[in-house]
């Protein structure tokens, strides 16, 4: 059958050209993909083709200038975002001085990044801030914190976890370089950083309160349920323990810091519920104030004793009390004066609202019982190596216990009635702690985790002191003494409502006890020294082993009083332990010649306790002799001592023996008889020729040797070999004439 015309020309159209028409193109392909765009404009900012630089203009390796990088901040690109950051640094680090000029360009676009939903960017942001920031001057940083902790706190209510965790970590960071700015107005209800960055912590802990109504109800501030990982949870806790520590820093006593300046006042604020009045404190507290830096102003001695006062047992002095004669102040003696009174008034709360604190505290108290129990089984636990992140939580929870607790149980007068709520959670959370206490390390040897357990231990023998200092407080007054008695019996017994504290004190003594001998402690096979910050962190507890007053208690204080002399005995003059012992102990000794103290510790308690002090008294010579000039703080704390001792005939020196004995050691301080060189100038010699402490050995001379007159053993002669064609020689003869 022959093909149809219709398939024929379907076959033919394969091959034949199709004729075009006049004025059309070439017609394209039914396949064919449009690829034509149309665009007003088009932006090529990286191309030199479109813009010209100025070649002395700075930039990076990707020849990009400061203003291009601050450009790519707010990018869509999250890689775009974070190279811009690392090229930032690039910048700052080739042209440091780019730095003051843009800061505040750079601060308004960094700022933003925040809270950035890549995890990648916020990372690469916290360490360019980590590197940048502690560079610049604090005064350069505070004009734009309002700006940062602004982005923080936002960031920290933010709807992802991450981001959330995350803008703690900036936080810690502004805690090391603007730390007041950042906790300004926490404890006051108007909407500052410090409150809403507070109320952040509270509410990703998921303890979020309103602090509106002290006494009311607690109302979250966030509904989130998130429930924290523990490295979560430890970034959280670790960060609010440190803005708890800066909040109350100026309130608190040394026991809540971890550190120590050699050359400031050792305040013995627990010392303060011993004495009748705050004045009586005060005045206990300038008898071994040390002259300021620079000072050169010295009375010359007179002794000035009435002679009704002669008979007294304890004579009535007082720091303006009569050992200098002359009735007018210099100015810069008046400066002096002023100082000491506004440094003294170490409990005046009047700008921190304790009753705050002490509802802050309620609030956190079942987050940190909470937190204590999850972890304790696991850190706690004999056959196990505990994990890093666990232990670091238990010490989280502890020095958060420690910075809250602390400053309403100092001052329980200041919390408005709500100081036996706050102890009775403390002793809760006390009771949770104390069957592990003290806290072990059995597995793997750790520096990082054995000095957790340490702090942990040094955090527990504290909260232990506040407690029960706390309790007795409560019960000082001329007509609570029998409660006061009625206290250490329940605590010395075991019987009583405060009778669950005996077991605690009990293991507090045997632990200080340990750490003053030397002894193994907590497992460990050999003992350990103790360091500055643990010595101050244990005065409050040993403060309270020794003011016992119940039978079996004067046990346990007669053995810490012993192991305390020994131990600053023993500590060798070159230890930067040295000088804070011996500050203690006379503290210790002094406590007796002061009026308004009602302390259980006082001298001729016990003939074996006043033999020790005594010892120790004598020793004071040697190291005397060997801080010379290198420690002129330890050297004016002995001096004022041994001068305020002799001064107030304390009972500790009651035989003309210790005299003679302190008499013919400090001949060497002045002069030395060497068997070859003959007469060596001693450290007395070395001294500052504008230091006090010249005049200030001169007065212990004087009086030492009024008290032995007669007598001739070199001493005087050693003086007057030091003194001689020295500023002090006319001083010298004047008060030798006088005394």
């Amino acid at each position: 059958m022959p093909k149809s015309a219709k398939k024929r020309k379907d076959k033919a159209a394969d091959f034949s050209k199709a004729k075009l028409k006049l004025g059309k193109g070439k017609q394209l392909p039914s396949n064919a993909i449009d690829t034509s765009f149309k665009a007003r404009s088009i932006a090529l900012p990286s191309q030199s083709i479109a813009h010209e630089k100025d070649a002395s203009v700075p930039t990076t390796k990707r020849r990009l200038t400061l203003e291009d990088l601050i450009t790519h901040t707010r990018h869509y690109s999250a890689s775009t975002r974070k190279d811009a950051i690392l090229g930032l640094r690039e910048l700052f680090e080739a042209n440091w001085d780019l730095v003051e000029s843009s800061f505040t360009a750079l601060i308004n676009a960094c700022v933003r990044l925040i809270g950035d939903e890549d995890a990648n960017v916020r990372k690469a942001l916290l360490a360019f801030f980590a590197w940048l920031l502690p560079r610049m001057p604090q005064s350069d940083l505070l004009p734009h914190s309002p700006l940062l902790l602004l982005f923080t706190a936002s960031a920290q209510t933010h709807i992802f976890p991450e981001i959330r965790i995350d803008a703690i970590r900036f936080l810690d960071l502004f805690l090391e370089c603007i730390p007041q700015a950042v906790v300004a107005g926490w404890s006051e209800d108007n909407n500052g950083h410090g409150a809403r960055i507070l109320e952040g912590y509270l509410g990703i802990l998921n303890a979020g309160t309103k602090f509106g109504e002290t006494d009311g109800p607690l109302k979250a501030t966030s509904t989130a349920s998130v429930v924290l990982t523990p490295a979560s949870k430890l970034i959280v806790l670790h960060s609010l323990a440190t803005f708890l520590q800066v909040s109350l820093s100026c309130f608190a006593g040394p026991s809540s810091s971890t550190s120590y300046d050699p050359s400031s006042l050792l305040r013995a604020w627990y010392l303060a519920s011993s004495f009748a009045r705050q004045a009586d404190y005060r005045s206990f507290e300038e008898l071994l104030r040390p002259s300021p830096p620079g000072s050169r102003g010295h009375r010359i001695w007179q002794e000035v004793v009435d002679q009704e006062e002669r008979d007294d047992d304890v004579p009535h002095d007082r720091s303006t009390r009569a050992l200098f004669s002359g009735d007018q102040f210099s100015l810069q003696e008046l400066e002096e004066i002023s100082n000491v009174i506004k440094t003294s008034d170490f409990y005046d709360t009047d700008g921190l609202d304790t009753s705050f604190v002490a509802h802050l505290a309620r609030t956190l108290h079942s987050t940190l019982i909470a937190t204590f129990l999850d972890c304790a089984p696991a850190v706690f636990s004999p056959s196990a190596s505990p994990s890093e992140t666990q232990v670091r939580l238990v010490l989280a929870v502890g020095q958060i216990t420690r910075s809250l607790y602390g400053v309403i149980l100092q001052n329980p007068a200041s919390a408005k009635g709500s100081c036996s709520a706050t102890a009775e959670d403390l002793r809760v959370l006390l009771g949770y702690m104390m069957p592990y206490f003290p806290f072990r390390h059995s597995g793997n040897r750790d520096i990082k985790i054995e000095q957790a357990f340490e702090d942990l231990n040094l955090i527990f023998c504290e909260l232990t002191s506040l407690l029960v200092l706390a309790t007795n407080a409560e019960s000082i007054g001329p007509r609570r003494q029998g409660k006061l008695r009625q206290i250490n019996q329940e605590l010395s017994t075991g019987n009583g409502p405060k009778g669950v504290l005996s077991m605690q004190v009990q293991g507090v003594s045997e632990y200080i006890l340990q750490l003053l001998r030397s002894e193994p402690v907590a497992g460990s096979q050999v003992g350990r020294a103790l360091t500055v910050g643990a010595y101050v962190a244990l005065l409050p507890a040993i403060w309270m082993l020794l003011n016992g007053a119940s039978a079996q208690h004067q046990r346990i204080s007669s053995a810490v009083l012993h192991a305390t002399i020994e131990h600053s005995i023993k500590t060798s003059s070159k230890s930067a332990l040295k000088r804070l012992t011996i500050e203690f102990v006379a503290r210790l000794v002094l406590l007796s010649t002061v009026p308004g103290y009602h302390g259980s510790l006082r001298s001729g308690r016990d003939p074996g306790e006043d033999k020790k002090l005594e010892d120790w008294v004598v020793h004071l010579p040697q190291p005397l002799w060997e801080f010379g000039a290198n420690n002129l703080p330890g050297s004016e704390i002995i001096l004022r001592f041994l001068l305020r001792l002799l001064q107030r005939r304390s009972k500790i020196i009651h035989s003309s023996a210790t005299v003679a004995s302190l008499r013919s050691k400090l001949i060497p301080y002045f002069t030395i008889a060497h068997p070859v060189r003959g007469q060596v100038p001693g450290p007395y010699s070395k001294l500052p020729v504008a230091s006090p402490l010249r005049r200030l050995a001169l007065d212990l001379v004087a009086i030492l040797m009024s008290a032995e007159s007669g007598r001739e053993d070199g001493l005087g002669a050693a003086v007057d070999q030091a003194t001689m064609g020295t500023e002090e020689q006319e001083y010298w003869v004047e008060i030798q004439r006088l005394s």
